[in-house]
């Protein structure tokens, strides 16, 4: 008995395409999520990155402000020179040689200032200028923050010290409190809380201690409350931005760190 032509079994050639289209869609969409997925990787590394580059920053600083005014001349019966002792916490510039008493905002002109401080300090043999500048000296890299560590020498200026060429070497890159016009424009722009009024936001702020209490260090002080041996703490800001733009929105990416410096010292 013969039998009759037995029934074709598989997918037609629509239900293929149907099928492959799918899969197609799927693949799509995974790779998508794959790319977004990598974008915000590399947007958060870089964002941690750099808040862990100005918080190790920060730390140093406060450290430095710490032990600012070590060891006052008190400590020495007969100190050999003011090299040996540190003659006030904080430096300043100019006029270090024979204003040892300047007032913050009238004869402290340079320094101590927003952006730019200098600690007088011992670090471990024997008394450092120790120099922090947002800029080199000479005007370049105005976004990275500089440090100096300077043997303190009877005749020199602080100042002139620590800004000589080779002496300054880079501490933190991408620091955006006092960014060029047009990029702190962008920065402000996306983030009007940070910069309130499109203005710069200072690194170093002053508490100076005056009879009624500490109170910011401002030239409007009483004569002798503003000088810098009165300053008791350095409120320290550092706005740091990422080195690339965010890959997925092309956005600028910014932390802010805040952190205070308080002089234990308090000889001078």
């Amino acid at each position: 008995m013969k039998r009759g032509p037995q029934a074709q079994t598989g997918f037609t050639i629509l239900e293929m395409l149907v099928a492959m289209g799918i899969f197609l869609i799927i693949c799509g969409v995974m790779f998508e999520l794959l790319d977004l997925s990598q974008k915000k990787y590399s947007s958060e590394t870089q964002l941690t990155a750099a808040y862990q580059d100005a918080r190790l920053a920060m730390d140093q600083i406060v450290r430095d402000v710490n032990v600012s005014g070590y060891p006052p001349a008190g400590m020495f019966s007969n100190p050999a020179s003011s090299a040996s002792y540190a003659v006030s916490p904080f430096s300043w510039s100019p006029g270090y040689l024979s204003n040892t008493d300047c007032q913050i905002g009238t004869t402290c002109t340079t320094t101590p200032s927003d952006f730019d401080l200098i600690v007088e300090t011992d670090l471990g043999g024997g008394v450092s200028w120790v120099h922090y500048e947002l800029g080199a000296p000479d005007g370049t890299n105005p976004t990275t923050l500089y440090r100096a560590v300077v043997p303190k020498a009877v005749g020199q200026d602080a100042y002139s010290a620590t800004s000589a060429p080779g002496v300054m070497t880079p501490f933190l890159s991408n620091v955006m409190n006092n960014a060029p016009g047009s990029l702190l424009a962008q920065i402000s722009a996306q983030y009007p809380t940070m910069f309130p009024g499109n203005q710069p936001q200072p690194i170093f702020q002053y508490t100076c201690d005056t009879p009624a209490g500490p109170v910011p260090c401002t030239s409007a002080l009483a004569s002798g409350s503003n000088s810098e041996k009165n300053i008791r703490d350095v409120d320290i800001t550092l706005i740091v931005m990422t080195p690339q733009r965010d890959l997925q929105t092309q956005s600028l990416k910014l932390v802010e760190l805040n952190g205070r410096g308080h002089r234990v010292n308090p000889v001078n």
